[in-house]
């Protein structure tokens, strides 16, 4: 007799590349640390706002995407009526249409913040993924540096409110209207050297990572990695080139010499000079208000997008971990932002000041989880109600109602094995207790209560089967009645 063939799946269970699934203790932990950054805006008065995940393509901005690659960096389709949509880039874009939208209902400033998954359509890496969730908070609304600073110190409040001790973090701050009067200087100002800045602003970003003599490179002719890969540079000249790591090697003993040290680089140029001063003002209400050794003037951060238009700002983290590899790395940045100015005009046609921050979610839990500041162990489960007998599914039920009634997590079993694979399926949810009622139980109008927790940490010294059977570890009979008082002193005792 012939074997039935096997039935072939219809598709492959997989993920495309750069996506990834989170479990229950994933989850858990991100929410709580969502919950403590939440509150910490809050304490600064900034409230809640969501966008949804999807814009028109043209909403997102002349930077993202190239209008004639829609699909050039972010995900993009087309709808019914033939317009173009795309995946939220990021929190920024979307936030500018929504103050535009609503800018007369408003209060300004207006002080938000939103947290989300934003989507980009690029390659996907170690570390680097297509969808990943931030958390933003922006003021839109206010020109003055404060608002700015504001940020700056909110953002090291939440570093610590989370666990990450002084020392073991730094904010960074600098003005991109510095480097604006640099690159004015050496002859990319304007809009049709756009595309050249944007290079310059991203090679000088990889300067943790390759070094001056790496940037130098990607500021000049171009640059090739060790997989033979080459970079195609911004094409400038030894004079410009030596003009922009002047700037960038600016920073000095304190943020006194740091801000002197600018000041000499852009002498003379309107803009450079308009950039320090408001570093000057800034650094005044980080030393007034306490941060002053927490938030420095640093002049190698540019951040990569072409819309920041004045102080922008990094949150690093200073202390070494070692990877599954053993080596000794660093987290490096896990938040950042600045001032844009322009983005809310492409929708009004005026100018409306706005300054914002962003933090990597994952990247900053991945951090707390190697300082055991992540709370990563899997959530305690519900009360599972197993089902001894098939004729009594309406009194199971009941005593699950009666337990969600009370405030306590709960479900009947609802698959058809026996007790074994019953209380298999409880300890894989994490159940911190059963609730076993059979024929005897019934008749006895009692319920046996098994403390799956205390059962496990007793499992440990029993080795014996015949002792296990006779000891029945963190197992109690109950009366019918008392059910939910016996779950809620056994649930308030861990």
């Amino acid at each position: 007799m012939s074997e039935t063939p096997k039935k072939k799946p219809g598709a492959l269970a997989r993920l495309p590349r750069g996506f990834v699934d989170r479990d229950a203790a994933e989850i858990a932990g991100v929410n709580a640390m969502l919950d403590t950054i939440r509150k910490v805006y809050e304490l600064y008065g900034f409230e809640a706002v969501e966008t949804p995940a999807i814009e028109f393509t043209d909403a997102l901005g002349k930077f993202l995407p190239d209008q004639d690659r829609p699909n050039e960096g972010v995900f993009s389709f087309q709808d019914d009526d033939e317009q173009w949509l795309s995946l939220r880039y990021d929190l920024t874009a979307p936030l500018a249409r929504y103050v535009a939208e609503h800018f007369d209902a408003l209060p300004k400033p207006y002080r938000s913040y939103r947290a989300g998954y934003v989507f980009r359509n690029e390659k996907p890496g170690p570390g680097r993924f297509r969808q990943f969730m931030q958390f933003d908070a922006d003021t839109v609304g206010s020109a003055s540096p404060a608002a700015d600073a504001e940020i700056c110190m909110m953002a090291a409040d939440t570093m610590e409110r989370l666990g990450i001790a002084r020392g073991d973090y730094v904010v960074k701050v600098n003005n991109r209207k510095v480097l604006d009067g640099v690159l004015e200087a050496i002859g990319l100002g304007g809009e049709e050297n756009a595309g050249r800045r944007l290079t310059v602003l991203r090679a000088i970003d990889k300067l943790d990572k390759f070094g001056p003599e790496g940037v130098k490179l990607l500021l000049g002719a171009g640059r090739k990695d060790e997989s033979g890969d080459f970079t195609k540079g911004a094409g400038l000249d030894d004079q410009a080139i030596a003009r922009v790591l002047a700037f960038t090697a600016a920073k000095g003993s304190d943020g006194a010499a740091t801000i002197a040290n600018l000041r000499a680089v852009v002498a003379g140029i309107a803009r450079g000079e308009e950039g320090v001063g408001e570093l000057a003002d800034m650094a005044t209400l980080f030393d007034a208000a306490g941060y002053g050794s927490r938030i420095v003037i640093d002049p190698s951060v540019v951040r990569g997008l072409e819309y920041y238009t004045g102080p922008v700002y990094e949150v690093e983290l200073t202390f070494p971990v070692t990877n599954e590899d053993g080596q000794v790395v660093r987290f490096g940045s896990v938040a950042g932002g600045g001032r844009y100015d322009g983005l809310v005009a492409r929708f009004r046609g005026e100018e409306v000041p706005a300054t914002g921050f962003s933090i990597g979610v994952s990247r900053l839990a991945a951090a707390l989880k190697s300082l055991g500041k992540l709370g990563a162990e899997k959530p305690v489960g519900p009360v599972v109600v197993l089902v001894m007998d098939r004729d009594q599914i309406a009194e199971y039920q009941a005593m699950v109602s009666e337990l969600r009634a009370a405030g306590i997590r709960a479900e009947m079993y609802l698959g058809s094995s026996g007790m074994k694979a019953q209380m298999k399926y409880a300890d894989r949810r994490n159940a911190p207790a059963v609730i076993i009622q059979g024929s005897n139980e019934r008749e006895a109008g009692e319920v046996m209560i098994k403390d799956l927790v205390a059962g496990a940490e007793a499992a440990k010294t029993i080795t014996d089967n015949a002792e296990w059977r006779a000891a029945r570890p963190a197992q109690f009979a109950a009366k019918r009645g008392e059910l939910v008082e016996k779950i809620r002193e056994l649930l308030a005792g861990r």
